[in-house]
Formats: C-alpha cells, structure tokens, sequence
C-alpha cells in the first residue's frame, strides 16, 4: 500500500490569500517514513533513563524489604508487583491514548487538549483507587492461602497503603505524562517513542518509595483504629468527583464502564508474580531477586508498550475500528513476519529486541558497581539473565502483535485493552524467569562444588 500525505500551508494578509506552500510526502510501507535509526535514536535514552529508574528501585527495594514493616506483613512484598504494575495498567495506557490523540490532531485545539487531559486524569484516579484496593485483597488471599491466617490488623495496612500508594503515584505519574507527551508534540519529537519508557522511567521507583514511606507511617500509627479505615473511606468518597470529571469525554466514559477487565485481570497477573517474588526473596540462592525483579519486569513491559502504542497508533491513522489493514489479516502472524520483514512495525520490533542485551548488560553492570559482592557475578548467571531477557520481550512483542490485531478487529482501542495484559505477562514473565535463573546458577554451582569435593575424597590420601 502506497501512502501519499499531502500538506498545504496558506498564507493570508487579512481575507486576502497571498501565497501558499506544498509538501509532498509518499511511502512505499504505509506509513510515513521513519528509519531504523530514527526510531533507536528517539527510543535509546528515554529506555537508559528508565532503566536507571528501575535499577534505583531494586535498590531501594532491597533496602525496604528489611524494614520492620516489610518483614511483619510479609503480604506487602506480594503487592509490590501490582502497585508497581499500575504504570502498566494506568499510566502507559495514559500514555498511549494521550500519544495516539497527539499524534492524530485531538490535543492541537486549547479546549479540546483542557477536556482530554482532565477527563483523562479522572479515569486514573478512579482506576487507581479500586486497583489499589483489589490488588491488596488479591495480596491477602495469596497469603491466607498459603499460610491459613488472617490479621485484622494486617489486614487494614495493606488496604490502606495500596490505595493511597496507587492514588498518590497515579495522580503524579499522570500529571508527568501529560506533560512529556505535550512537550513532545511541540518538539515534533513521536510521543509514541518516548512517554511510555520515561513513565517507567520514574514509575517504579515513585510507586515503591511511596508504598515504602507510607506503610511505614501506618505501621508506626498501627493502635489507632479508626486511620486506616478512614483513609480507605475518604478516597472511596472521592470516586463521585473522579467519574463527574470524567464524564466530559464520552470515549473516557466508555472506558470507565467497560474498560475494567483488562487492568484487573493484568493486576492479578502481577499478584502471581509478586507470590513467586515473596517467596523466593529471602531464600540464600535467591540472593539479588529483590535488586533484579524491577528491572528484567520493567524492561520487557517497557520496550512491549512502545510496541503497541506505535501498532496502536499506525492502526488509528491508516485504518478504521473493526477493520485490519491488508498486510495485518492474519491473527497469528508468522513471527519471521513479526521481526524479520520491511514494514514498519516490524522494523520497530527489531530494534527493540536488539536493545535488550546491552541495555541488560549496562544495567547489570551498574548495579555489580553498586551493590558489589551482594550480586552474583558468575558468567552463567549473566548469560542465563540476558538469554532470559531475550526470551521475555520477544514472546511479549510477538503477543503484541497479536493482541492488538485481535483488539482492533473487535472494534476496541489497543491503548486501554492491550498494554495492561502484556505488561501484566511482563511482570509474571519476568519475574518466573528471573527465579528460574537464579535457581539454575544454583544448581549448576553446587553440582560443581560437589564435583570439586568428590575429586579431593577420592585422591590419593
């Protein structure tokens, strides 16, 4: 499909029409041209600068999980995965919706861009505040079950922190991502490219030190009966004003009435990946799981959602809902197709999968400078982390791919239905594999321990 834009710049000195200029721009791919190093270039830094983020967030929280509270309500290590997830399920599908509409024109109009902000904004305070409080029950029934008790006490910590922790980020984290995603349009720079890896860039760590700080001012304040409660009370009031807000736009109005299965199935996605987080975190072999989790899960729900937000946006300028372009018929594409071939999308799909192993190797190697002899540093854990990295975003971009496909022929937007799943399966993905790697290098190194002293037994004495 051949892709001609035309566009037209007139002139006028009062009514009068004194000149005009034209700019022809034709592609081949269908799309307008944007090249395999102009994507890298606009995707490079807000993806380092994420990844920075993310590592500082393994640090604080191998700090935090030594913390009185952390080691009390050990039901607090299980909600870190959804309440970090929550720039996932809110403020990258903010995100991208705000990058879609910049990139279509819905913003240019001053009072257009005042309605969509604010509509927008309310959608996530309100998602925030029933997220925040369904992913502390989902936290609590992962604990009953695996431990068969239940702590009134606990009970409203949890509640508490997660909703004012998912309301306090939310409200933060949107407010920035209207910000990069306005600036970019004035810059002329792709939104698409950058948002979504900046809100990651300062999500994790934003989420958790905010969980950190106020699960601790609860724990300290824990004989007083009636705060907990009340603060769950107070943003549950709140929820009217959020949807009065919201009702300004009616696409924000849809999403509020149906737009909830996504965001809370990704959330218990990420609450299975915070049970393998808890109970792996403290063990000797699991060493480095609470530094390393936030980055292997941030970089494959990062590089996934520039994905689909760009898919997203293609589909929304060269297409209708319910309608895939001619080269997206299949369902189930080929994955040569996904990563090996001309068109744009699967340009952008190769450059992100040929970032995640220096990406993973920079980072890896920050934090060995760091944290030193507390992170392993054996040759077969760093492959084994790296082969892991690769084997999550790209089973995560080809889902993408699909998803999206499936979403759009179903006349629904990818930007509120796709990127809460793939960065929920980021989160679990990462976090399976993650463990996974640490108890290989395990094994392998006790094996060879053992090899060791069953050499020195059987020589001569």
């Amino acid at each position: 499909m051949v892709v001609t834009q035309l566009n037209l710049q007139f002139c006028f000195q009062g009514k009068k029409l004194r000149g005009f200029s034209c700019e022809l721009t034709r592609s081949s791919h269908g799309v307008l041209p944007e090249s395999s190093f102009t994507i890298m270039c606009q995707v490079v830094v807000p993806i380092l600068l994420s990844g920075l983020g993310m590592m500082t967030a393994g640090l604080v929280m191998n700090t935090i999980q030594h913390w009185p509270v952390f080691m009390e309500v050990k039901d607090l290590l299980t909600l870190v995965p959804p309440l970090v997830g929550l720039k996932g399920n809110l403020e990258m599908t903010l995100a991208s919706r705000l990058s879609t509409a910049a990139n279509t024109g819905q913003i240019d109009d001053p009072q257009e861009q005042h309605r969509v902000i604010s509509s927008n904004l309310a959608l996530i305070q309100v998602q925030a505040t029933v997220v925040g409080l369904l992913a502390a029950v989902a936290a609590l029934l992962l604990g009953a079950v695996s431990r068969e008790e239940v702590d009134i006490a606990k009970v409203e910590l949890l509640c508490a922190s997660s909703v004012l922790t998912a309301f306090l980020a939310a409200f933060a984290l949107g407010v920035l991502m209207v910000c990069i995603v306005i600036g970019a349009r004035k810059l002329g720079v792709n939104p698409d490219n950058i948002a979504t890896p900046i809100a990651a860039s300062l999500g994790d760590l934003i989420t958790l030190s905010i969980l950190a700080l106020v699960s601790s001012f609860f724990y300290r304040h824990k004989e007083n009966q009636y705060l907990m409660p009340l603060v769950c009370l107070s943003f549950a009031a709140l929820t009217p004003l959020w949807i009065f807000i919201a009702k300004q736009s009616p696409p924000i109005m849809k999403i509020l009435k149906f737009g909830w299965f996504p965001i809370i199935l990704a959330m218990v996605i990420s609450s299975f990946g915070g049970l393998i987080l808890s109970k792996t975190i403290a063990k000797q072999q699991y060493k480095g799981m609470a530094i390393f989790t936030p980055v292997i899960s941030g970089v494959g729900g990062n590089l996934v959602a520039i994905q689909t937000s760009r898919i997203s946006t293609y589909l929304h300028m060269w297409s209708t809902p319910g309608v895939l372009p001619l080269q997206m018929k299949k369902f189930w594409p080929n994955p040569c197709s996904t990563f090996c071939t001309s068109e744009i999308n699967s340009m952008s799909a190769r450059v992100l999968l040929l970032l995640v192993v220096p990406g993973h190797l920079i980072f890896f190697y920050i934090i060995y400078l760091v944290e030193g002899q507390s992170v392993t540093n054996s040759q077969t854990f760093v492959v084994l982390y790296l082969l892991a990295g690769l084997i999550q975003v790209a089973i995560l971009l080809y889902l993408a791919e699909v998803m999206v496909r499936l979403t759009w022929h179903q006349a629904q937007d990818p930007d509120n239905h796709c990127i809460p799943y793939l960065t929920g399966l980021g989160d679990l993905l990462g976090t399976g594999l993650l463990a996974l790697c640490f108890f290989a290098d395990w094994l392998l190194r006790s094996k060879a321990e053992l090899g060791g002293i069953s050499e020195l037994a059987s020589g001569p004495p």
